[in-house]
This record gives C-alpha cells, sequence and structure tokens, in this order.
C-alpha cells in the first residue's frame, strides 16, 4: 500500500464516521495526506486528520480520532492504528499490504515518483546565463546542474517547463573580449580590463585560421571581426561543454534580438501605459520605489542609449507574453541586489511578484585539492571551470556533489573525497546501491531465482524490520520529489536517496539474504525480496535521473 492509498483509506474512514454521526461531511478535505513518525517505534504512518477536523464539526479530537481509529482498524490492509497525544493517528499496515509497495514500483518503473502536483503550471526556467567571454565558470557549474536537477523535477510533477539560456554578443565585456583576442593575435598582453587565461590565445588563433585576412585589416575593422568570430566559437564551446555535462536548453536567446525586434520600445510602452514612467534629466526612468525598490531606475540614458536593465524589462516581458505564467531566474551570489529591482518592475507591469516572478541565488562553489581552495584555472587563468571540475571528479560527481546542497549555502568539493570508492563518497554511496540491486538481479537469474509475476508475489512474507524499514523509505520517493519541486530544493532527492534508501538497502541487505545458499531450494521468500531489491533499484534510478546521475549496473 502506498502512502497515497493510505491516505485515500483514512479519508474514507472519515467519512464513513461523519456519515454514523450525522456530522457534515462539507467540512472533509478533498484529500488528506499520512507521514512516517519521527519515531519508528509509534508506527508505520500518522495522520493528523482528526486535529484538522476537531474545531470544523465541534468533536473533541480523542474522540474524534477514537472514531476514525475504530473505523480505520476495521480497512483491509491495516494492522492496528493507536491514538497518541492529543488526537495523533498512528498507523501500523500488515506485511501484505505494505509488502505489496514493491510490486506497485516494479510494474511502474520510471514513471513512479511522477505526480501532477504541478499540472496546469507554466514555467520559464532560466540559468546560467553566463556571456560568451569565457569558459563556464564553477558558479555557473552549479546553476547548470541546479538549473538542470530542477527542471527534471518540475517535469516528474507535471509542469511544463522551458529551460532557456540567456546571452549578450554587444556591451562592454564583449567589447574587452575582442580587445583581448586582438591582443593576443598580434603578441600582445591582454588590455589591463580585459581577459586572461590560455583560451583566449586558443580562440585569436582560430579566428585567424577561419579569417586570414583578419591580419590586414586595421584594428577597428580587426576587432570587430574579432567580435563576432570569438563569440560563436566561444559560444559554441559553452554549449558544448554543457552538452558533455548533460545539460540542454530548450531556448537559447540573445539580447540582441530583443533590439532587433523592437522589444524594448513595447515594454518602455507597455510600462508607460501603466502609469510607472517619468522623465527627469533627459533620461526616462522606472518608478520602482512604488513597489519597494531602494530607488527608481534608469532605461534609457539621456544620450538615447538602453540600459541593461531595460533589456531586463523587455526580456521579463518577452517570457510573459510567450505565455510562462512563472518566470524563474537562477543568478549567483553576486546577484542579491538585483532582487528588489527585478520583483519591482513585475509589480510595475501588473503582474504578482510573489507569483509570476521567482529569484534563486547560488552560493559560492570552492573547489579543494589537499584541502586548500584552487584558485586558478589551467586553461581560463583566473577561475576554476567546469572543464576543471569535470577533469578533477567525473561528470555524475560534479553533478551529485553541486545538486546536494542548498543552492543558497556555500559548498567546498574535496577533491579527493568525491573521487574516493568508499562509503564517505556520497555519490559512491549511492551508485554502489544501483550497481548492487542491478548485481544481485544477475545474480538471481544465474541460479533460477526470478521474480515471478505479480499474481504469484507473497508480499506478506516481508515481515522482517529491516524489509519494512525498506518499503517505507522507498514510499516516501513521491512525497519528497513533489517537495523538492515545490520548493526548488533538488538537494532533497540527493540526501533522501543517501540517507533513506541507501542506507535502508545496505542495513536490509546485511540481515535479509535475497539469494539461496548452495543447493538451497528458491523460496518464496527468495522470490519477495527479489521484488524488493528490484524496487530499491528503480527508485534509485528515478532519483538519480532527476539529478542528471547515472544508475551504473556494475561498478
Amino acid at each position: 500500500m502506498t502512502p497515497a492509498e493510505l491516505a485515500s483509506v483514512v479519508l474514507a474512514a472519515a467519512h464513513a464516521v461523519f456519515e454514523q454521526r450525522g456530522l457534515d461531511r462539507a467540512a472533509l478535505p478533498a484529500s488528506t495526506v499520512v507521514e512516517r513518525p519521527r519515531n519508528p517505534e509509534h508506527g508505520d504512518y500518522a495522520s493528523t486528520l482528526a486535529l484538522q477536523l476537531s474545531k470544523k464539526v465541534g468533536v473533541p479530537p480523542r474522540e474524534l480520532a477514537t472514531a476514525l481509529a475504530d473505523e480505520l482498524g476495521r480497512a483491509p490492509g491495516v494492522k492496528s492504528v493507536e491514538i497518541a497525544g492529543p488526537g495523533f493517528l498512528n498507523i501500523r499496515l500488515d506485511a501484505a499490504a505494505a509488502g505489496q509497495l514493491a510490486r506497485v514500483i516494479v510494474e511502474t518503473g520510471a514513471e513512479y515518483g511522477r505526480s501532477d502536483r504541478l499540472a496546469g503550471e507554466k514555467i520559464n526556467l532560466e540559468f546560467v546565463s553566463a556571456n560568451p567571454t569565457g569558459p563556464v565558470h564553477i558558479g555557473g557549474v552549479r546553476w547548470a546542474a541546479v538549473g538542470d536537477a530542477l527542471s527534471r523535477l518540475l517535469r516528474a510533477t507535471g509542469a511544463d517547463v522551458g529551460t532557456e539560456y540567456y546571452f549578450n554578443d554587444a556591451g562592454s565585456q564583449i567589447d574587452r573580449f575582442a580587445r583581448s583576442l586582438l591582443a593576443a593575435a598580434k603578441g600582445e598582453p591582454a588590455p589591463e580590463d580585459g581577459y586572461g587565461g590560455a583560451y583566449i590565445g586558443e580562440i585569436a588563433a582560430e579566428v585567424q585560421a577561419r579569417r586570414p585576412e583578419v591580419r590586414s585589416l586595421d584594428d577597428d575593422a580587426a576587432q570587430e571581426v574579432f567580435r563576432v568570430e570569438g563569440v560563436a566559437l566561444m559560444f559554441d564551446e559553452i554549449r558544448s561543454s554543457l552538452r558533455d555535462f548533460g545539460v540542454e536548453f530548450d531556448t537559447y536567446f540573445n539580447e540582441k534580438d530583443l533590439h532587433d525586434r523592437g522589444e524594448l520600445d513595447l515594454a518602455l510602452n507597455r510600462l508607460r501605459a501603466q502609469g510607472h514612467l517619468y522623465e527627469s534629466e533627459g533620461a526616462t526612468w522606472l518608478r520602482t520605489t512604488d513597489f519597494g525598490d531602494d530607488k527608481d531606475r534608469v532605461l534609457r540614458k539621456s544620450n538615447g542609449e538602453w540600459t541593461y536593465f531595460a533589456a531586463d524589462c523587455a526580456y521579463y516581458l518577452d517570457k510573459r507574453e510567450r505565455g510562462f505564467e512563472r518566470v524563474v531566474i537562477m543568478l549567483g551570489a553576486d546577484h542579491h541586489g538585483y532582487i528588489g529591482r527585478m520583483k519591482a518592475m513585475a509589480a510595475c507591469f501588473g503582474d504578482d511578484p510573489e507569483r509570476n516572478l521567482e529569484i534563486l541565488i547560488g552560493q559560492l562553489v570552492n573547489l579543494l585539492r589537499d584541502g586548500a581552495p584552487m584558485r586558478m584555472s589551467k586553461r581560463a587563468g583566473t577561475v576554476i571551470t567546469l572543464e576543471d571540475l569535470v577533469d578533477a571528479i567525473g561528470v555524475d560527481a560534479s553533478r551529485y556533489a553541486l545538486a546536494r546542497y542548498s543552492s543558497d549555502s556555500p559548498i567546498d568539493i574535496d577533491i579527493e573525497l568525491w573521487t574516493r570508492a568508499t562509503r564517505d563518497n556520497p555519490v559512491y554511496y549511492v551508485q554502489y546501491v544501483a550497481a548492487r540491486t542491478a548485481g544481485v538481479a544477475r545474480n538471481a537469474a544465474e541460479v533460477g531465482l526470478i521474480p515471478g509475476d505479480a499474481d504469484a508475489f507473497r508480499p506478506e512474507l516481508l515481515d522482517h524490520e529491516k524489509e519494512n524499514e525498506l518499503l517505507k523509505a522507498l514510499a516516501e520517493f513521491p512525497a519528497v520529489v513533489a517537495t523538492a519541486a515545490e520548493l526548488r530544493e533538488p538537494h532533497r532527492v540527493a540526501r533522501y536517496l543517501e540517507e533513506s534508501v541507501a542506507a535502508s538497502y545496505h542495513r536490509f541487505y546485511d540481515n535479509c539474504r535475497v539469494l539461496p545458499l548452495g543447493d538451497e531450494e528458491v523460496t518464496d521468500l527468495h522470490r519477495a525480496r527479489l521484488w524488493l531489491n528490484n524496487a530499491t533499484r528503480t527508485v534509485i534510478a528515478n532519483g538519480l535521473y532527476l539529478l542528471g546521475v547515472t544508475a551504473p549496473e556494475r561498478m
């Protein structure tokens, strides 16, 4: 029995009690939930339904809990119900009802854990969005891992998600990038405000190979060639490195398109129609202080140039016009001050900034070698890059390490830890269970142990304490996925896989033999445990998929 099925049983018992007592059934909720109690000795699941309904119907909570317990105790699959405290219901399932979960998980397969919790929500999720002036640095890599995991979680809970990378091939940073390429081509040091690192020389050489005529152009013309060609090469590299990291975007959006299509004027006119623009000192301002910003923001300078914030406004409006009801933007630690102006901007458009716009801030990442932070990249020269991280610990470990922690917490990634083939390496600990469950299934087939069809499955035989513990851990998965999606916290999945599933499976494996020994006859208990083994494999694989990490069959 799954938690959702048990919740339906609890609600059905409540309907029966209300009918027996003549209580107003309109007070009953459309659905309810059951949770695992903190102390396993209190039962398999707990419900607070009696406490929730008591005031609504004017019945003392313990009296209502007693009536619910009596009714619920007669339900198939419920072994016992105890009343605790002011009216908590502590529920124990019989082994057959609990064990049926293994069959449900195996038969549901890759769909287990998915739901329609966020069905109907159309979400635009923007992450990484680094300008093409250099390789993706480690802060951007964190958002690549977390953002991609979040997109998978949102889709797994029914949301319609569009992932997006926003970039810019104009502006001061691109000018500095082009001047740096030109200097490298001429064998000169990088400009004082330019970009260093071996990659600048590599790109400059590639541009010259593609466009040999650049050598004969004057500096202004040559710089323009390096800008156009260099940005294209750099962005191709960024896309390729992200693809190798398992991250693809639905849309790559160029800021230049906003200008070319006149969308900045469109945004300006929309904000003017809303009554939030004013002119001062020859510039056009947006009155964001009306909505909590610390100062008003310039959209168009007195010389007619657009500000970066004007492009932000146009880009937000573009997303909303494309039908995205919720715009989620992931930004680095240095953008914390950005939140107020963006929320105010959404309000100026007439949106609800708490509903239509979410801004997630990610904190810094340090890559440690021998206990000390690595500061310099061999190729980028200044910052640690995606390439450096993957070279050090691999794609799976990188994605898991970056998604394992709450994004609002700084993290240190210790190279020695994350490359260690021991249980203290979190990704190894979880992937080892994936490999072990696959190995058990292979070895079972070799000795003639197969699960058999569902009708022959004997779930009531899974009555060992460690079997029950593992079943309860597997039952949590759908709720973990839903919560992680709603709270935008992929790390909940990683911690669940480690602390609930992997830990419980190891204890099950150590205490409950799946395979027959020697010439021992294959029994229904062996088959039932194989179902549970395979169910564990399914949950581990599904959870790792949501993090963009592989579930190996061998290690």
